[in-house]
């Protein structure tokens, strides 16, 4: 896989493998179940852990399109570089985040999909959400009978069921040797639901909420001295935030930046949270734009809970080399033990190419993953090559070779030999 190209998939693998690595041989590989949770796990803890550096889990789901009716877990998703629904296959995918390299190596895959009776409830709910056919209105006020309901008791929806499953797993495995400071999870799981798995995992929640959600200040006023104290303050106002919350301005161009952090109340969550607010304004045209960012733990420093936000795009890079170079998007498998092997093998091999890239880089500074493929498939073609001499030219001659065969196909200039062996 290192030096093949084309598309990744089972014949390309056995065109490449080269004595014993058949078609049928490579059939059976992927047939077979493999221990994967612990293969991410030792993997990364011997070549790739460093000891002195923070990391922080993170979580993103990935859509990769497929055509056919029989692929195992085949539904329709919506796919963000479209931004459109499509037919194809969801992962989850939970990756270790090195704060001070700012690299995302992954840990557990798991496939997402939906089972006939989750299918059904939704069509269900939305049914219920359909006005009635009457045309009589409702009255202002509660429906007759309807009854407070405890944010504390949270039943969780079936996709975060599977998620806090998946992190259990996860952390069962890394958690008693790398100290963790957080979760990163994207917008869609920004809820109560999601922030009440969290303490679960004894991890605290780091997401990105609604632009339009509904914060509110504590109420700091006297009490009236009956009934329940007064909880919410002021709704919160991108564009009249107090003084006192402002924590940071940047000007770059036109753009203005500011950052806001303060504990705020949500009427849908049961506890506070700290959220901070990033406000950009264009000092020529006056446009706004806001995002909120929250975080279970309030003792979070602003630019911390940013920084560790930031730190999920990695994940991102990550799809992105396992697509086209590590056969993500090329794999035909249709049953659940091959499609399983298939998104589990292409994620393992961005860990695998990153650790031959940190040897490379040691003496090209600028070797790139293609860089790294044109290397090895010269000294595929080189080795087969002197295979048919009759004589063995001196190491030094063949190192020589090795470098002038790799330019081609390299992106960057080819630096002194470095051998993969």
């Amino acid at each position: 896989m290192l030096m093949m190209t084309g598309r990744v998939t089972m014949l390309g693998r056995a065109r490449w493998a080269g004595t014993g690595g058949s078609y049928r041989t490579v059939q059976r590989v992927v047939s077979q179940a493999r221990p994967w949770a612990m293969l991410f796990g030792v993997f990364f803890r011997q070549p790739v852990y460093r000891p002195g550096d923070v990391y922080l889990l993170a979580g993103d789901e990935v859509v990769v399109t497929k055509a056919g009716q029989h692929t195992d877990g085949l539904d329709r998703f919506c796919a963000g570089l479209s931004n459109t629904v499509v037919p194809g296959l969801c992962f989850f995918a939970l990756s270790l985040v090195s704060v001070q390299a700012r690299r995302s190596f992954p840990i557990r895959v798991a496939q997402i999909g939906r089972s006939d009776a989750e299918k059904a409830a939704t069509k269900a709910k939305a049914e219920a959400k359909k006005p009635p056919p009457s045309t009589a209105k409702r009255g202002p006020g509660r429906p007759q009978g309807r009854k407070n309901q405890s944010q504390a008791a949270v039943t969780l929806t079936p996709a975060l069921a599977r998620i806090s499953s998946r992190l259990a797993s996860g952390l069962h495995l890394i958690t008693p040797s790398i100290p963790l400071t957080s979760l990163g999870l994207d917008g869609h799981v920004g809820n109560h639901n999601a922030l009440h798995m969290a303490p679960q995992c004894h991890v605290p929640l780091l997401s990105k909420l609604r632009s339009d959600a509904a914060f509110y200040v504590p109420y700091e006023g006297s009490s009236a001295g009956r009934g329940p104290r007064r909880q919410y303050g002021s709704r919160l106002d991108d564009r009249s935030m107090p003084d006192r919350y402002l924590k940071a301005t940047a000007v770059e161009g036109p753009i203005q930046t500011r950052l806001y952090q303060a504990p705020l109340l949500h009427k849908a969550f049961a506890h506070a949270l700290t959220v901070v607010i990033i406000v950009k304004t264009n000092l020529s045209t006056h446009a706004r734009a806001h995002v909120l960012l929250c975080s279970s733990d309030l003792g979070l420093p602003y630019h911390q809970l940013k920084d560790d936000y930031c730190l999920r795009f990695p994940i991102e890079l990550n799809f992105r080399d396992a697509k086209p170079d590590w056969g993500l998007e090329d794999f035909m498998h249709v049953t659940e033990t091959a499609v399983t092997h298939a998104a589990h093998l292409s994620l393992f091999m961005v860990k695998v190419s990153y650790r031959f890239l940190g040897d490379f880089r040691q003496g090209d500074p600028a070797c790139s993953l293609l860089d790294l493929k044109a290397r090895f498939r010269a000294d595929k073609y080189v080795t087969e090559t002197l295979q048919m001499l009759p004589e063995k030219p001196d190491p030094v001659v063949v190192a020589q070779i090795v470098n002038k065969v790799a330019g081609i196909g390299r992106i960057h200039a080819v630096q002194p030999s470095f051998s993969p062996g």
